[in-house]
């Protein structure tokens, strides 16, 4: 099992990790300060990405910029893993979670969610439109139809097919990597250096009916602190709950790692607590000068990062080959 404590003292994290409880502005982060506006995401969503910048270069909010990339991505018929066309549950249902924050601190979160085509904007309207974080199930669809949202059958031919040729050996086999990828995460950067994120998911495939993972929780898929950066975590959720991933890829970042460093020790701490074998889970991270960075449980995970100037589909780098 890998030593932690040799992991942190070989990262230089040993001093970061230390400066609990000192002054936090004395540990800030000072790289140097890269291109504005920029997006980065989980996996493959260069034109989810171009849309969202497009976004923001066009005068609009980060936060615009964060919902509409995410509801390209759920659009999108052919991605399985997110709005329609999302693979079911073992009995059929295809349920959604989303969360998203702003530069402000403010969240908002929708879970097991059935028959709304975009979970990331009712996410945004539970944000702006309520007193609470999250609502989830039968009461964030009523919710939706109350303020517009239309039902929906979200199943297409691809996931009914594919759901289908499950059943004929209903084998639970969560293995989530870039063939079989869950979520999408994303987070953006303005010309203010204002960070707002989001992500969207239709969860793990042939899940028990009423699963929930990470992707709607504040701190484990999500986490955004205007002073010092944004993660957004994919792969098997009950990992990235167990261990608050995004939340400790923020943190490491507050307490002076680069998003690269945070992102690997997040990974790493799933790795002390064992029982991860054949599952995958990918951290990216953006910090308050705009670098980015990314680490992995295992090889495959890839991310998206985007700019005025170029858009490029990067490897992470990972614990496992």
């Amino acid at each position: 099992m890998h030593n932690r404590r040799s992991f942190i003292k070989s990262t230089g994290l040993a001093t970061a990790i230390t400066a609990i409880g000192c002054n936090a502005s004395t540990q800030k982060n000072t790289s140097k300060i890269q291109e504005y506006p920029k997006i980065i995401s989980t996996w493959k969503h260069l034109e989810d990405n171009k849309a969202a910048l497009d976004e923001l270069l066009s005068g609009s909010s980060v936060l615009d910029a964060i919902e509409t990339g995410i509801r390209m991505a759920e659009n999108n018929a052919e991605d399985l893993s997110v709005g329609v066309g999302g693979l079911p549950d073992r009995d059929g249902n295809i349920t959604l979670d989303a969360c998203i924050m702003d530069s402000a601190g403010k969240a908002g979160s929708v879970s097991f969610l059935q028959g709304i085509r975009h979970p990331i904007s009712l996410a945004r309207k539970v944000m702006e439109n309520t007193p609470h974080v999250m609502l989830t199930g039968a009461g964030a669809q009523q919710y939706a139809r109350e303020i517009g949202f239309p039902l929906e059958d979200l199943s297409t031919v691809e996931s009914n097919k594919a759901f289908a040729e499950w059943k004929k050996k209903s084998i639970y086999k969560p293995k989530i990597n870039i063939e079989n990828h869950d979520t999408v995460g994303m987070l953006a950067i303005d010309n203010n250096g204002n960070l707002a994120g989001g992500c969207s998911t239709s969860g793990v495939a042939y899940k028990m009916h009423g699963r929930v993972g990470d992707s709607p929780i504040i701190g484990a898929g999500l986490f955004v602190d205007n002073d010092y950066g944004a993660a957004t975590a994919t792969g098997m959720g009950e990992l990235v709950l167990r261990t608050l991933g995004s939340f400790l890829v923020v943190e490491l970042m507050r307490q002076g790692a680069t998003p690269a460093e945070a992102c690997k020790d997040a990974v790493m701490r799933i790795v002390d607590k064992g029982n991860y074998q054949d599952l995958q889970v990918g951290y990216v991270a953006m910090d308050k000068q705009g670098n980015t960075g990314a680490y992995s449980l295992v090889s495959g995970f890839n991310y998206t990062e985007t700019t005025k100037s170029d858009s490029v589909i990067l490897d992470a780098d990972s614990y496992l080959d």
